[in-house]
């Protein structure tokens, strides 16, 4: 009886003790994420990785405003073309098409690293701007470093939080469930998930 008791405790210590260090990284993980970053500087390329509103707006702006030569849009889905996607950015698709390639395959974060280090081989590309929502980019830019060597990548954040706290569509269950998955993407844990197939039909994936 005695040894249960020590055992409970000993487990409810480390259990407390686990839950005290995911709360602590969580504030750190939500600094970080809402850190404001310098406006990138002009690159060979853009990754837009889809599933999330202003990702892809963004980066079709970026293109048209020659901060880059090259864009890709990571994890398109099958139905969806560049002209809808450049109507929804506002912008002409004629002159910015033979810029532009639509990644059809991933269908994770995970997936979104390795189908851009493909691309960036193609094209020869030494510098990337990275857009994702705020709350994604840590996870990103550490699948896109385990994915690829020698080339700096610049973030360039959508939805990012309002001065004093985080923005009004973010909520603190989506930056923890977020949160979780840097961790496992920071072990390695993704590397031995197994890749998922993209649908026939869809319109993105969603981080």
């Amino acid at each position: 009886m005695i040894r249960r008791r020590l055992a409970l405790r000993l487990a409810g210590g480390a259990l407390l003790a686990l839950s005290l260090a995911w709360g602590g990284g969580l504030l750190w993980f939500i600094q970080i994420a809402s850190r404001p970053v310098p406006p990138p500087p002009l690159a060979d390329g853009i990754v837009a990785l889809t599933g999330g509103a202003d990702r892809v707006e963004t980066a079709l702006r970026l293109l048209r405003a020659h901060r880059a030569r090259w864009l890709l849009l990571s994890g398109t889905g099958a139905g969806v073309d560049l002209a809808v996607l450049a109507h929804r950015a506002g912008v002409d698709p004629a002159p910015l098409a033979a810029h532009v390639t639509l990644g059809r395959q991933a269908t994770s974060t995970r997936g979104n690293a390795l189908e851009t280090a493909a691309w960036v081989r193609q094209h020869g590309i030494h510098t990337l701007i990275v857009v994702t929502a705020f709350y994604h980019m840590p996870r990103a830019l550490t699948e896109l470093r385990r994915a690829m060597s020698g080339v700096a990548l610049y973030p360039e954040p959508v939805l990012a939080p309002r001065p004093g706290g985080i923005g009004h569509v973010v909520t603190l269950r989506l930056i923890a469930e977020e949160y979780t998955k840097y961790l496992l993407a920071v072990a390695g844990v993704t590397v031995l998930l197994p890749p998922r197939a993209p649908p026939a039909h869809r319109e993105a994936h969603r981080g």
